[in-house]
């Protein structure tokens, strides 16, 4: 299809939106800023859910198993607050993976007014995606369960129901770095608990009774393992991915690179902003509370307030 001296080419066929729907982009990217982004999607909100409630259970075991039955009063409250810190974080973190706006390309900006707003080059080729009708930047991939093009997207995460994708991936990052450190802490907390308990015949360890702490700890044990070998394994392949500028989808369909990459520092400093700093590792930085106000809109895959 030709329009104004340029190329408009779509997955499939499918028509632009008509001259009479209006599309005003500034608008939109002014609406968009004002969103908080939650996707209702079913199984990303129940493994959120399990998330959080798995986080919750090993602060338990950590604080009320472990800790407080503890002879040893500086070891107690070095390794609470020092574990409940990382969980506050690693909470944060995730809840800012998760009401992040991903990257989001407007919906339905595919219209004559706005391609001519481009100012694009003749010959110039531009992708429309044909799910959601809206005009696909460079290195965006539409999501099926955001049910929205993603800018730079890396992969959809059920456990922090949402996208992975150009302006939340540092969080992402996060929150695989907390978690992996939380699990690791437990790990090493439940090798002195299970020590001190066998050298003491479980008498005084804690204030459980023994098959009851035995239980919770091997519990404590087996989620630390797996959550450690998983998100240590997903830290390192997001630090791998951005060092590398390429996104988990791009490598998996061996995309050849368009765009200049930004490589090592540079795509570290592009994904957490500035100069390294404490700044890059607190999930509360660039936070503002803003005034929500639920508009009730329907028919989409995340709550507009």
């Amino acid at each position: 299809m030709q329009s104004s001296g340029h190329r408009f080419r779509d997955v499939e066929h499918h028509p632009l939106l008509a001259d009479n729907d209006s599309y005003d982009s500034s608008s939109s990217e002014a609406d968009m800023a004002e969103r908080v982004w939650f996707i209702r999607d079913g199984c990303g909100m129940v493994c959120a859910i399990m998330t959080w409630l798995l986080v919750v259970y090993a602060d338990f075991v950590v604080t009320f198993v472990m800790l407080l039955p503890s002879k040893d009063f500086w070891y107690s409250v070095i390794n609470g607050v020092l574990f409940n810190c990382l969980a506050v974080l690693a909470l944060s973190s995730h809840l800012r993976t998760m009401l992040t706006d991903p990257g989001a390309v407007p919906k339905g900006n595919a219209t004559k007014e706005y391609m001519d707003n481009l100012q694009l080059k003749p010959g110039e080729v531009i992708y429309k995606c044909p799910k959601c009708c809206s005009i696909k930047p460079e290195r965006a991939h539409h999501c099926s369960i955001c049910k929205r093009c993603i800018r730079k997207m890396d992969h959809h995460c059920p456990w922090v129901n949402n996208c992975v994708g150009e302006k939340n991936q540092r969080f992402f990052v996060l929150f695989t770095m907390y978690i992996a450190l939380i699990s690791a802490h437990a790990l090493v907390l439940c090798g002195f608990q299970f020590f001190s308990c066998v050298r003491g015949q479980w008498t005084e360890c804690s204030d459980f009774s023994p098959p009851v702490t035995v239980i919770l700890m091997i519990f404590l044990c087996l989620e630390g393992f797996l959550f450690l070998t998983f998100t240590a394994v997903m830290f390192g392949t997001q630090i791998h991915s951005i060092c590398n500028d390429e996104t988990e989808i791009e490598r998996l369909k061996s995309e050849k690179p368009t765009w200049e990459r930004r490589l090592r520092w540079e795509g570290m400093k592009s994904v957490f902003g500035g100069q390294p700093s404490l700044l890059w590792i607190n999930p509360f930085a660039g936070f503002r509370i803003r005034r929500l106000l639920l508009r009730g809109k329907k028919g989409g895959p995340e709550f507009s307030v």
